[in-house]
């Protein structure tokens, strides 16, 4: 089974958080950031993972530090549950609509981390939620996962459809990046390594 968990104790926040690829698309969350904790629950629903999270953190200053601490321990945790990546398709790409919204988010579990993001969001923040953490959220995943993860909000007007549309697409991608190919026999990569 394709799993790991991660503890994450810092000054300003302590994590435990275990995902699993191969899931049902079950979520158990405790993150302290209701919004975060929706975008999260929806990521585990639309990907068919399996994603528990308990955070403490910080939120009486703000949630930038628990927001960026899930998104390194989920990074570390789908880095970890990878394990080898023998047999996996390695690329991903999903295209979702949110009403008003599309997102793309396309995918490379190469072993390289990056992150390029483009998309403007008309409002800065939804509810109490600072809209500019989803970009750290993001940039933090795809660094400590070593992904490639490219993020295109095309269009939308609602900034919480246009979120949710980025995190549907997010799910969907890493899906079908991690799934296993049976033509694949080593790693899909000319180097013979990711």
């Amino acid at each position: 089974m394709r799993t790991a968990t991660i503890q994450r104790a810092t000054n300003e926040t302590q994590i435990e958080l275990t995902f699993t690829i191969d899931g049902e698309g079950k979520a158990e969350l405790e993150t302290g950031v209701p919004f975060l904790t929706h975008m999260l629950d929806l990521f585990t629903k639309h990907g068919h993972f399996n994603l528990f999270v308990h955070a403490k953190g910080d939120t009486h200053i703000d949630d930038h530090h628990t927001t960026e601490d899930i998104g390194i321990c989920l990074g570390q945790a789908i880095r970890q549950a990878l394990g080898d990546k023998k047999g996996i398709r390695r690329y991903g790409n999903a295209f979702v609509p949110m009403d008003d919204a599309l997102a793309q988010v396309v995918i490379d579990v190469s072993n390289r981390p990056h992150l390029e993001f483009r998309g403007e969001f008309p409002s800065q923040k939804v509810g109490a939620f600072d809209v500019e953490l989803v970009h750290e959220f993001l940039w933090k995943l795809a660094l400590e996962a070593r992904m490639n993860v490219h993020v295109i909000v095309h269009y939308g007007r609602n900034t919480h459809h246009m979120i949710e549309a980025v995190f549907k697409a997010l799910a969907r991608a890493l899906d079908e990046a991690t799934m296993i190919d049976p033509r694949v026999t080593s790693v899909p990569s000319t180097k013979g390594m990711l």
